[in-house]
């Protein structure tokens, strides 16, 4: 085997169309018969807490009557650590749940057992940059990349997923994920449930066919263009969508919206609140009741869930509530471009699961009135308060870009580069781009520019303007943020009217969701790390197309 802890200076990933060819698993002989394999080269001078070895392979999971289906998963051993640091998912295509402490150090042995390179990302966590998982660090079939490092984050709901560039999407979709929980000593403080009464759901959807197998991608370029949409949900890597719950009990939800670039709006059936207490990578300061939540992927949240004054036989239901998503999530994720018509369109009203009191008993979690204060940076203390920093995502020339550019493994733009130990303001655009580019019927002037044709919103770039905007779940690597603003003064009015209610800004986040015409102002600390990270959008499908960019702190 080989480890790779050192960047490689290039990696030759293909076209960007020959990724829509899907290579679904092969379940071929694999590589592990090398009988020249070298011992792992671990530093000798890091002693984890946490030893684990986490590898990518191909199996089949009977998730139907009949066939078994094929999938991608995470299976994993403990080699060394508390046994409660690693949870199986049983009867799930998903990964274990890694539990860890704020302050623990983690060594995790990532194997590759597919047939063809893959790479694993610690979403949300503050790494160095040869553990972050680059794509330029991808590894091969057979080979082994070794992550060492200091749990350095709050306490909060993170995870866990592949990051090589244009597989990232079907790799994620074959099943390849898992939830990273972080603790600390204030949450400690709170006496937040445990154990049982800490649950958490992962919701993701899939299209299943005949013979119990996962289909991705089947619209060809367009479904890729917009993003993949299943027809039915999963929750937990599993088709049931009911949680068995104990009426009488105090519970924590921990909500990840797995999916590759589906947002959810969600609400509970008998109209209560949703009672928030923590967003991706941090606790809030105090619960938040929200009639209904928008979660983009990868968004986590955290729902304090009280059935004190339930029954055993009850039930409550969390659906996905109707919300516009702006006019080409509308045409061609449910209506004039979308030929499949069993699929759930993007902002139609549909159930996620069913909770069942199927018990009864009581517990002595009770919710805090005063949570964990997570002391917000100032913007004043930036050093680009007056002139933060402008990424704005749209489409040009059929490419989904940020400003104007797309993936390059190593490339940093001026803008990508700042500076360790300081705090900046950046600031994200949704507000349109050219399509087609030049002149003609989709150029300037033509019948579909952005400059006042027929599909036009003004813009002056050409194309077809608000037509081809799309909501962007923006990821930052390697930080958490403060969302400071959101301007709403371009959005379309019923989009903006159908979903205000849903955002949380509170908090220390690590992605945000983007909504055609929205324009999104958060701030962050680069602070222990220099190196490459990755900034992008989360709709994973977007994703690979190369909507995403290194910046470098130096």
């Amino acid at each position: 085997m080989s480890i790779k802890n050192d960047r490689r200076n290039f990696i030759k990933l293909g076209c960007a169309g020959a990724s829509i060819l899907i290579t679904w698993p092969l379940f071929q002989s694999c590589a592990n018969a090398n009988s020249n394999e070298e011992p792992l080269k671990l530093n000798p001078d890091f002693k984890p807490d946490l030893d684990i070895e986490l590898t990518a392979t191909e199996r089949e999971i009977g998730l139907f009557d009949g066939e078994k289906t094929k999938c991608w998963s995470f299976k994993s051993e403990l080699i060394k650590g508390e046994p409660g640091s690693l949870q199986q998912t049983p009867d799930s295509y998903l990964g274990p749940t890694i539990k860890v402490r704020k302050g623990q150090k983690i060594r995790i042995r990532f194997k590759n057992e597919l047939q063809e390179e893959s790479i694993v990302h610690w979403h949300g966590m503050h790494v160095p940059e040869e553990y972050d998982g680059h794509p330029t660090d991808v590894i091969s079939n057979g080979e082994t990349y070794v992550y060492e490092y200091e749990v350095m984050n709050r306490a909060g709901t993170y995870w866990y997923h592949p990051h090589p560039h244009g597989r990232t999407g079907p790799q994620v979709y074959n099943g390849l994920a898992g939830m990273l929980l972080v603790t600390d000593k204030k949450e400690d403080n709170l006496g937040l449930p445990t154990g049982e009464f800490d649950r958490s759901v992962v919701i993701q959807d899939r299209s299943i066919d005949n013979n119990n197998q996962l289909v991705y991608l089947d619209g060809g370029r367009m479904d890729r263009m917009n993003g993949f949409l299943g027809d039915e949900i999963f929750v937990n890597g599993r088709p049931e969508q009911e949680l068995s719950l104990k009426a009488g009990c105090n519970y924590r939800l921990r909500v990840l919206n797995g999916s590759n670039s589906r947002i959810y709006k969600l609400a509970w059936d008998n109209g209560e609140p949703l009672t928030v207490i923590g967003v991706d990578g941090s606790i809030l300061e105090q619960s938040k009741e929200m009639p209904y939540l928008m979660l983009a992927p990868a968004e986590r949240i955290d729902i304090w869930l009280d059935l004190k004054n339930k029954k055993q036989g009850d039930e409550i239901e969390l659906k996905s509530l109707a919300f516009e998503s702006g006019m080409m999530g509308g045409m061609m994720n449910g209506g004039m471009m979308n030929a499949d018509n069993t699929r759930l369109p993007l902002g139609s009203e549909y159930s996620l699961f069913k909770i069942k009191m199927n018990g009864s008993g009581s517990n002595d979690f009770l919710l805090p009135e005063k949570l964990v204060a997570y002391n917000s940076l100032d913007p004043n203390t930036a050093i680009n308060k007056n002139n933060p920093r402008e990424f704005n995502f749209f489409m040009q020339r059929m490419q989904w870009t940020i400003n104007g550019r797309t993936w390059e493994a190593r490339g940093v733009a001026e803008e990508e580069t700042v500076k360790l130990n300081t705090t900046e303001i950046w600031q994200f655009s949704n507000k349109g781009g050219n399509m087609m580019g030049g002149n003609g019927m989709m150029g300037d002037g033509g019948m579909m520019d952005g400059g006042g044709g027929m599909m036009g919103r003004g813009s002056e770039d050409g194309g077809m303007g608000n037509m081809m905007q799309m909501p962007h779940p923006v990821h930052i690597h390697q930080v958490q943020f403060n969302v400071l603003e959101r301007d709403t003064s371009e959005m379309d009015p019923s989009v903006w009217e159908s979903i205000k209610d849903g955002f949380i800004d509170e908090g220390w986040q690590d992605t945000v969701l983007l909504m055609p015409g929205m324009e999104i102002k958060v701030i962050m600390h680069f602070s222990d790390f220099k190196g490459l990270f990755l900034y992008h959008c989360h709709n994973l499908e977007h994703e690979d197309m190369g909507m995403m960019r290194n910046f470098k702190i130096t």
